[in-house]
Protein backbone atom coordinates (compact mmCIF):
# COMPACT_ATOMS: atom_id res chain seq x y z
CA UNK A 1 0.00 0.00 0.00
CA UNK A 2 1.45 3.32 -1.00
CA UNK A 3 1.32 6.50 0.98
CA UNK A 4 -1.69 7.87 -1.42
CA UNK A 5 -3.14 4.62 -0.75
CA UNK A 6 -3.09 4.48 2.68
CA UNK A 7 -3.78 8.16 3.39
CA UNK A 8 -7.56 7.51 1.93
CA UNK A 9 -7.85 4.33 3.69
CA UNK A 10 -8.11 6.25 6.71
CA UNK A 11 -10.51 9.18 4.82
CA UNK A 12 -13.65 9.40 7.27
CA UNK A 13 -16.99 8.54 5.91
CA UNK A 14 -19.84 10.99 7.14
CA UNK A 15 -21.46 8.67 9.09
CA UNK A 16 -17.89 7.86 11.00
CA UNK A 17 -17.07 11.55 11.22
CA UNK A 18 -20.77 12.81 12.85
CA UNK A 19 -20.63 9.85 15.43
CA UNK A 20 -20.20 10.99 18.89
CA UNK A 21 -18.44 8.38 20.59
CA UNK A 22 -18.76 10.05 23.98
CA UNK A 23 -22.67 9.98 23.78
CA UNK A 24 -21.97 6.25 23.70
CA UNK A 25 -19.67 5.51 25.95
CA UNK A 26 -21.65 7.28 28.51
CA UNK A 27 -24.43 5.38 27.70
CA UNK A 28 -22.64 1.96 28.08
CA UNK A 29 -21.36 3.42 31.49
CA UNK A 30 -25.04 3.52 32.24
CA UNK A 31 -26.46 0.33 30.95
CA UNK A 32 -23.77 -1.91 30.26
CA UNK A 33 -25.04 -4.11 33.27
CA UNK A 34 -28.61 -4.95 30.46
CA UNK A 35 -25.47 -7.45 28.85
CA UNK A 36 -27.03 -9.55 31.86
CA UNK A 37 -30.74 -9.20 31.04
CA UNK A 38 -29.46 -10.22 26.89
CA UNK A 39 -27.68 -12.95 28.36
CA UNK A 40 -30.72 -14.39 30.84
CA UNK A 41 -33.23 -13.74 27.90
CA UNK A 42 -30.81 -15.94 25.74
CA UNK A 43 -30.25 -18.48 28.16
CA UNK A 44 -33.55 -19.05 28.33
CA UNK A 45 -34.75 -19.40 24.56
CA UNK A 46 -31.29 -21.83 24.52
CA UNK A 47 -32.27 -24.24 26.82
CA UNK A 48 -36.63 -23.29 26.24
CA UNK A 49 -36.25 -23.62 23.27
CA UNK A 50 -34.95 -26.54 22.35
CA UNK A 51 -37.36 -28.00 24.69
CA UNK A 52 -40.33 -26.21 22.66
CA UNK A 53 -38.63 -28.08 19.86
CA UNK A 54 -38.58 -31.51 20.30
CA UNK A 55 -42.00 -32.68 19.20
CA UNK A 56 -41.48 -30.30 16.42
CA UNK A 57 -40.56 -30.81 12.70
CA UNK A 58 -37.47 -28.87 12.04
CA UNK A 59 -38.02 -25.21 9.79
CA UNK A 60 -35.39 -25.02 6.67
CA UNK A 61 -34.98 -20.80 7.14
CA UNK A 62 -32.52 -21.36 4.54
CA UNK A 63 -33.08 -18.13 2.75
CA UNK A 64 -33.38 -16.36 5.59
CA UNK A 65 -29.53 -17.89 7.16
CA UNK A 66 -28.50 -17.02 3.95
CA UNK A 67 -29.51 -13.18 4.36
CA UNK A 68 -28.16 -13.36 8.28
CA UNK A 69 -24.77 -14.61 7.72
CA UNK A 70 -24.23 -12.52 4.21
CA UNK A 71 -25.19 -9.34 6.58
CA UNK A 72 -23.17 -10.44 9.08
CA UNK A 73 -20.14 -11.40 6.72
CA UNK A 74 -20.57 -7.98 5.40
CA UNK A 75 -20.71 -6.23 8.44
CA UNK A 76 -17.45 -7.94 9.96
CA UNK A 77 -15.65 -7.13 6.22
CA UNK A 78 -16.25 -3.42 6.71
CA UNK A 79 -15.12 -3.44 10.28
CA UNK A 80 -11.97 -5.29 9.78
CA UNK A 81 -11.35 -3.40 6.83
CA UNK A 82 -11.65 -0.31 9.05
CA UNK A 83 -10.49 -1.09 12.31
CA UNK A 84 -7.88 -2.82 10.62
CA UNK A 85 -6.64 0.43 8.65
CA UNK A 86 -6.06 2.25 12.22
CA UNK A 87 -4.43 -0.36 13.72
CA UNK A 88 -1.68 -0.78 10.49
CA UNK A 89 -1.54 3.52 11.16
CA UNK A 90 -0.85 2.97 15.17
CA UNK A 91 1.74 0.30 14.45
CA UNK A 92 3.38 2.28 11.29
CA UNK A 93 3.64 5.49 13.59
CA UNK A 94 3.54 4.30 17.04
CA UNK A 95 4.44 0.61 17.20
CA UNK A 96 3.54 -2.71 18.71
CA UNK A 97 3.27 -0.90 22.10
CA UNK A 98 1.25 1.77 21.64
CA UNK A 99 -1.09 -0.65 19.60
CA UNK A 100 -1.66 -2.38 22.52
CA UNK A 101 -1.58 0.82 25.02
CA UNK A 102 -3.62 3.37 22.69
CA UNK A 103 -7.04 4.03 23.92
CA UNK A 104 -7.45 5.95 20.88
CA UNK A 105 -9.47 2.76 19.14
CA UNK A 106 -12.34 4.19 20.95
CA UNK A 107 -12.32 7.73 20.17
CA UNK A 108 -10.24 8.08 17.01
CA UNK A 109 -11.08 9.05 13.22
CA UNK A 110 -12.49 5.61 11.60
CA UNK A 111 -12.05 3.71 14.88
CA UNK A 112 -14.36 5.29 16.96
CA UNK A 113 -17.64 4.41 14.72
CA UNK A 114 -16.50 0.86 14.56
CA UNK A 115 -15.66 0.53 17.80
CA UNK A 116 -18.99 0.97 19.49
CA UNK A 117 -20.69 -0.79 16.49
CA UNK A 118 -18.38 -3.79 17.35
CA UNK A 119 -19.64 -4.00 21.22
CA UNK A 120 -23.38 -3.36 20.09
CA UNK A 121 -23.22 -6.10 17.32
CA UNK A 122 -22.73 -8.91 20.38
CA UNK A 123 -26.35 -8.25 21.39
CA UNK A 124 -28.16 -8.90 17.83
CA UNK A 125 -24.88 -11.62 17.05
CA UNK A 126 -27.33 -13.93 19.45
CA UNK A 127 -29.14 -14.09 16.64
CA UNK A 128 -26.91 -17.39 15.18
CA UNK A 129 -28.42 -19.57 17.77
CA UNK A 130 -31.93 -19.24 16.84
CA UNK A 131 -31.29 -20.84 13.64
CA UNK A 132 -29.41 -23.31 15.31
CA UNK A 133 -32.39 -24.18 17.44
CA UNK A 134 -35.47 -23.86 14.71
CA UNK A 135 -33.65 -25.81 12.48
CA UNK A 136 -32.66 -28.40 15.41
CA UNK A 137 -29.15 -28.35 14.77
CA UNK A 138 -26.71 -29.62 17.07
CA UNK A 139 -25.80 -27.09 19.99
CA UNK A 140 -22.67 -27.13 21.25
CA UNK A 141 -21.33 -25.75 25.01
CA UNK A 142 -18.55 -23.95 23.04
CA UNK A 143 -21.35 -21.69 20.79
CA UNK A 144 -23.51 -20.72 23.25
CA UNK A 145 -20.75 -19.78 26.49
CA UNK A 146 -18.91 -17.79 23.58
CA UNK A 147 -22.00 -15.94 22.63
CA UNK A 148 -22.72 -14.99 26.02
CA UNK A 149 -19.57 -14.35 27.86
CA UNK A 150 -18.37 -12.18 24.42
CA UNK A 151 -21.34 -9.98 24.80
CA UNK A 152 -20.59 -9.60 28.78
CA UNK A 153 -17.22 -9.05 28.27
CA UNK A 154 -17.32 -6.53 25.36
CA UNK A 155 -20.15 -4.10 27.43
CA UNK A 156 -18.27 -4.07 30.87
CA UNK A 157 -14.71 -3.35 28.77
CA UNK A 158 -15.89 -0.07 26.34
CA UNK A 159 -17.08 1.37 28.95
CA UNK A 160 -13.87 2.03 30.74
CA UNK A 161 -12.17 2.20 27.11
CA UNK A 162 -9.54 -0.35 28.51
CA UNK A 163 -6.10 -0.76 27.13
CA UNK A 164 -6.06 -3.80 24.34
CA UNK A 165 -9.31 -3.47 22.98
CA UNK A 166 -7.48 -2.06 19.14
CA UNK A 167 -6.19 -5.61 19.28
CA UNK A 168 -9.43 -7.48 20.05
CA UNK A 169 -12.08 -5.84 17.79
CA UNK A 170 -9.43 -6.23 14.88
CA UNK A 171 -8.74 -9.58 15.41
CA UNK A 172 -12.33 -10.42 16.22
CA UNK A 173 -13.66 -8.41 13.02
CA UNK A 174 -11.17 -10.59 10.81
CA UNK A 175 -12.22 -14.05 11.81
CA UNK A 176 -15.94 -12.79 12.50
CA UNK A 177 -15.57 -11.92 8.08
CA UNK A 178 -14.34 -15.53 7.22
CA UNK A 179 -16.56 -16.97 9.38
CA UNK A 180 -19.62 -15.43 8.74
CA UNK A 181 -18.69 -15.58 5.22
CA UNK A 182 -18.63 -19.24 5.03
CA UNK A 183 -21.72 -19.77 7.19
CA UNK A 184 -23.34 -17.27 4.03
CA UNK A 185 -21.89 -19.62 1.36
CA UNK A 186 -22.61 -23.09 3.12
CA UNK A 187 -26.28 -21.52 3.76
CA UNK A 188 -26.46 -20.95 0.07
CA UNK A 189 -25.86 -24.76 -1.03
CA UNK A 190 -21.98 -24.23 -2.27
CA UNK A 191 -19.48 -26.74 -1.45
CA UNK A 192 -16.97 -25.41 0.68
CA UNK A 193 -14.12 -27.40 1.08
CA UNK A 194 -12.98 -28.77 3.97
CA UNK A 195 -9.83 -27.24 5.00
CA UNK A 196 -11.69 -24.16 4.66
CA UNK A 197 -13.29 -24.84 7.76
CA UNK A 198 -10.20 -26.37 9.64
CA UNK A 199 -8.25 -22.55 8.72
CA UNK A 200 -11.61 -20.66 10.04
CA UNK A 201 -11.36 -22.81 13.75
CA UNK A 202 -7.41 -22.45 13.77
CA UNK A 203 -7.53 -18.53 12.51
CA UNK A 204 -9.83 -18.80 15.94
CA UNK A 205 -7.38 -20.83 18.32
CA UNK A 206 -4.87 -18.53 17.50
CA UNK A 207 -6.87 -15.42 17.93
CA UNK A 208 -7.32 -16.53 21.72
CA UNK A 209 -3.68 -17.13 22.09
CA UNK A 210 -3.44 -13.69 20.88
CA UNK A 211 -5.73 -12.13 23.28
CA UNK A 212 -4.13 -14.13 26.17
CA UNK A 213 -0.59 -12.58 25.12
CA UNK A 214 -2.19 -8.82 24.69
CA UNK A 215 -3.54 -9.55 28.20
CA UNK A 216 -0.71 -10.45 29.45
CA UNK A 217 1.37 -7.21 27.87
CA UNK A 218 -1.52 -5.01 29.01
CA UNK A 219 -0.78 -5.70 32.85
CA UNK A 220 2.85 -5.59 32.08
CA UNK A 221 2.52 -2.08 30.57
CA UNK A 222 0.23 -1.17 33.05
CA UNK A 223 2.59 -1.39 36.28
CA UNK A 224 5.12 1.45 34.52
CA UNK A 225 1.58 3.62 34.17
CA UNK A 226 1.23 3.98 30.36
CA UNK A 227 -0.99 1.37 29.20
CA UNK A 228 -4.68 2.17 30.79
CA UNK A 229 -6.12 -0.71 32.13
CA UNK A 230 -7.66 -2.45 35.78
CA UNK A 231 -6.20 -5.46 37.49
CA UNK A 232 -10.25 -7.03 37.37
CA UNK A 233 -10.64 -6.68 33.40
CA UNK A 234 -7.25 -7.79 32.87
CA UNK A 235 -8.34 -11.61 35.04
CA UNK A 236 -11.73 -11.59 33.38
CA UNK A 237 -10.30 -11.25 29.61
CA UNK A 238 -7.47 -14.00 30.37
CA UNK A 239 -9.65 -16.43 32.11
CA UNK A 240 -12.01 -15.75 29.21
CA UNK A 241 -9.43 -16.42 26.51
CA UNK A 242 -7.81 -19.36 27.99
CA UNK A 243 -11.06 -20.78 28.44
CA UNK A 244 -11.55 -20.26 24.52
CA UNK A 245 -8.40 -21.26 23.89
CA UNK A 246 -8.97 -24.41 25.51
CA UNK A 247 -12.39 -25.35 23.85
CA UNK A 248 -11.57 -24.01 20.21
CA UNK A 249 -8.11 -26.12 20.28
CA UNK A 250 -10.82 -29.09 21.53
CA UNK A 251 -13.48 -28.81 19.08
CA UNK A 252 -10.39 -28.55 16.04
CA UNK A 253 -9.32 -31.73 17.90
CA UNK A 254 -12.47 -33.65 18.30
CA UNK A 255 -14.16 -32.34 15.04
CA UNK A 256 -10.88 -32.41 12.37
CA UNK A 257 -7.53 -34.65 13.66
CA UNK A 258 -9.59 -37.38 15.59
CA UNK A 259 -12.32 -37.86 12.84
CA UNK A 260 -9.31 -37.83 10.12
CA UNK A 261 -7.76 -40.72 12.26
CA UNK A 262 -10.69 -42.22 12.68
CA UNK A 263 -11.14 -42.84 9.01
CA UNK A 264 -7.80 -43.67 8.39
CA UNK A 265 -8.03 -46.70 11.11
CA UNK A 266 -11.13 -47.51 9.19
CA UNK A 267 -9.54 -47.73 5.46
CA UNK A 268 -6.77 -50.09 7.55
Amino acid sequence: MNETEFQLSLTEFSFERHFDERVAIEWMQENWSKSFVFCGLYAAFVFGGQRFMRERPKLELRKLLVLWSLSLAIFSIIGAVRTGSYMFHVLRTSGFKQSVCDQSFYNGPVSKFWACAFVMSKAPELGDTVFIVLRKQRLIFLHWYHHITVLLYSWYSYKDQVAGGGWFMTMNFTVHALMYSYYAARAAGLRVPRPCAMVITATQIAQMAMGLAVSALVYSWMQDGNCPSYIDNIVWASLMYLSYLLLFSSFFYESYLKRSKSKVSKTD
